[in-house]
């Protein structure tokens, strides 16, 4: 296996914009208040302190509440794992129980009070915490960790105690580990593997065993944090933390759920700032609640959607399985940043080459194809009749003399390369063999990466367990698809945080002045009629067609006459969803008849339907375009989410979309829409003109600014269609819908 500052930023507005929503100058960013310069303009905070946990894994001393050393106890043998590890770490060890002089030899308190000394960590036997959570804040504890379970994995009862446990902990000043945690915080971490090491992350700690397990394969671990239940110090802390860190090269999470989105960006983005990968395995793919929401955006932004989005959004890295997680994290720890994009599939079969290189394609890696001189150089060694211009294909006798080497260094020694895969089917000794030695020994001199797929299912062969096992420079994989993702991860890692610029640091801090106009038209938890939406839309600057409201059918001729014919007519009221559906859209109107047959038409439909009425829309027709949606929701974990997509009846057929989180700039915003299926559509098919894309990209970022300066107010935006016309014409949203918060 392979071997900001903040900026000054107080403003009077911010302060009156947070008060001004009955928000309090905002929440406690790890252990300190946030001041309102460190608030966006939605009063969340735009930094976070990272936590200072040297003394949870290396204290100086240590209180094991609850000690015990009778044979068959529970709590026996994990006193005896605690008195092991307090030894390695350096630690002293002080043993709790009132009944007990000593555990396993060692002097024991009765209790909290009686310590002999202020502890760094305390680790709670007991089945009921609460009570010693009290004492051990007198007696000034810095970290606590609860074993016990029984909190909010069990039910509503169980997650009230937790809720006393997290109120106990936040009055007490000190950090609390779990509850329903394990020991593997204080497992043995073997000390003589060299390199950048891992720092593993988990809520379930049985799911960090295969990652742990890479330290028999040469990989070196730091640190395993099992976070369970997450009561105070939650994923987020340790990220901030371990990214922190000079020997972590990276960074593996195993996480079942995000106790708070806001705090996992801001740790993501510490990481990113310092080039630290993140590799994370996030249960909870599928959609599991029911949404109500009354929009397409909504219904587009499922849970994991905007989860997903998130991860790319700050470069963490989602694989799907552990041990894709193993492999991608042991090869972002270790191997330097690449040298080019270029991927050289090199084998001693064709069959197996092609193959390969097929599904690395299809993956998005980057084959290109070798010069003309690398190939006539190629073929010095190999015969003429084989292919070398990518991938790469020996035929098999160079391998086993002096030529297999020289083929070798020939492909690492071209720029456009960066790495060099290499997948061996099975063993067929010698030629592996001497394939083998000759791949490590050119990785120890070349700084680009060099990648072995050992594909043999026995696994016990010399070649493997020894020769590219015991490299520190090989990355060694068992199967195609996790040495393809792996790969993948690890050029895209290194593509984004190249000159990577957090989205923190352009967060607007103070409202606009649309803000001041628009706040006045939200109506708290109503939906708004198209009508007022509209004047929504117009007060942040996007454009909307040439409209009347009128409340009779005179006023809608003249209507007509001034907006200019044709014209679209549309019933208009807060409740109204979905307006096609009940016929409550009228199009292509070309005289005054046909405006007054439709105004009567359409208030007799919505008195049938007991729609009310705030009056009857009178519109320009805008020329055809490409229809998209644009929208904003609020998500229960990162808050304010912002989404793009084709529009019209597309947005239902395909829910082809793409998701944000605010804060982002134009570049994610251009982005969102290279994500998209159809996104050849904006670029203009089969005769059609290209879309005016600067135009879209604007709407997407003005939607950010609405959702980010009205998060108190606007439960869900949903601009559908927003047509965007040919390039240089602007974009027009012809409906829209708002629900207040």
């Amino acid at each position: 296996m392979l071997g900001s500052t903040h900026g000054t930023l107080t403003t009077d507005s911010r302060r009156a914009r947070v008060i001004a929503c009955g928000e309090q100058p905002g929440p406690a960013v790890h252990g300190r208040p946030a001041e309102v310069d460190d608030l966006d303009v939605s009063g969340r905070p735009l930094y976070s302190d990272v936590p200072d946990l040297d003394r949870f894994f290396r204290p100086e001393s240590v209180a094991v509440i609850g000690a015990s050393d009778a044979e068959g106890r529970p709590n026996t043998g994990v006193t005896r794992q605690l008195i092991a590890w307090s030894e390695r770490v350096g630690a002293r060890l002080h043993p709790v129980h009132p009944s007990r002089p000593s555990v396993f030899g060692i002097p024991c308190r009765p209790s909290v009070a009686a310590l002999p000394e202020q502890v760094d960590l305390a680790v709670l036997l007991v089945a009921d915490p609460l009570p010693v959570i009290e004492e051990l804040a007198e007696a000034k504890v810095k970290f606590a960790v609860v074993f016990a379970s029984g909190f909010a994995e069990t039910g509503e009862e169980g997650a009230a105690a937790q809720n006393r446990l997290t109120a106990a902990v936040a009055r007490s000043g000190m950090r609390l580990l779990g509850p329903n945690t394990n020991l593997n915080a204080f497992e043995r971490f073997r000390d003589d593997l060299d390199g950048p090491a891992i720092a593993l992350i988990t809520q379930s700690g049985h799911q960090g065993r295969p990652v742990f397990a890479l330290q028999e394969l040469g990989i070196r671990l730091s640190h395993w944090a099992p976070t369970g239940n997450e009561a105070d110090l939650e994923t987020a802390d340790f990220i901030s933390y371990f990214a922190e860190q000079p020997e972590v090269g990276a960074i593996a999470c195993y996480v079942e759920g995000l106790k708070d989105g806001r705090s996992f960006l801001l740790a993501a983005d510490r990481a990113a700032r310092r080039a630290v990968p993140v590799v994370a395995v996030k249960v909870g793919r599928t959609e599991t609640g029911a949404r109500t929401a009354a929009s397409h955006t909504g219904k587009l932004t499922g849970a994991d959607t905007v989860v997903d989005a998130a991860m790319r959004q700050y470069g963490v890295i989602r694989v799907d399985g552990l041990d894709e997680l193993q492999d991608t994290a042991a090869l972002l720890a270790r191997a330097r940043p690449p040298r080019a994009d270029g991927v050289v599939v090199y084998s001693i079969s064709g069959g197996t080459g092609a193959h390969f290189a097929d599904l690395a394609s299809e993956a998005g890696l980057n084959l290109p194809v070798l010069s003309q001189a690398r190939q006539a150089e190629l073929h010095q060694w190999i015969p003429e009749y084989l292919s070398v211009a990518n991938p790469v294909d020996n035929g098999g006798h160079p391998v086993g003399d002096h030529r297999g080497r020289k083929i070798i260094d020939a492909i690492l020694d071209d720029p456009a390369v960066g790495v060099l895969i290499c997948p061996i089917t099975g063993p067929f000794p010698p030629l592996s063999d001497r394939l083998v030695q000759d791949l490590v020994d050119a990785a120890e001199r070349t700084d680009k990466l060099v990648c072995v797929v050992w594909g043999s299912p026995v696994g016990t062969e010399q070649a493997y367990r020894e020769v590219l096992l015991g490299s520190s420079r090989v990355a060694t994989f068992r199967t195609v698809a996790n040495c393809i993702t792996a790969v993948r991860a690890y050029l895209d890692h290194h593509r984004f945080v190249t000159g990577y610029r957090s989205p923190f640091d352009r967060a607007p801090r103070t409202p606009s002045p649309s803000f001041r106009k628009a706040q006045p038209l939200m109506r708290p938890g109503q939906q708004l009629s198209e009508h007022a939406a509209k004047q929504l839309l117009r007060a942040y600057g996007i454009r909307v067609p040439r409209e009347q409201l009128v409340t009779s059918a005179a006023a809608a001729v003249r209507a007509a006459g001034q907006v200019g014919y044709p014209v679209v007519m549309k019933a208009s009221g807060a409740r109204i969803a979905h307006k096609t559906e009940l016929g409550l859209v009228k199009i292509g109107l070309t005289s005054a008849s046909q405006v007054r047959d439709a105004y009567r038409e359409l208030t007799d439909i919505a008195r049938y339907e007991d729609v009310s009425l705030d009056g009857v829309l009178v519109c320009q027709m805008v020329e055809r375009g490409v229809e998209m949606v644009v929208g904003a929701t609020h998500d229960e974990l990162f808050g304010p989410t912002v989404t793009v997509g084709l529009g019209g009846v597309l947005v239902e057929v395909l829910g082809d979309a793409a998701v944000r989180v605010p804060p982002f700039g134009e570049e994610q915003a251009r982005d969102m829409l290279a994500e998209l299926r159809g996104r050849a559509l904006l670029d203009g098919v089969r005769g059609r003109p290209p879309a005016d894309l600067d135009a879209l990209v604007e709407v997407v970022l003005r939607v950010q600014r609405m959702a980010l300066e009205l998060e108190v107010d606007l439960a869900e935006l949903d601009i559908n269609p927003l047509v965007v016309l040919p390039r240089g014409q602007g974009a027009v949203a012809l409906d829209a819908l708002v629900v207040c918060r």
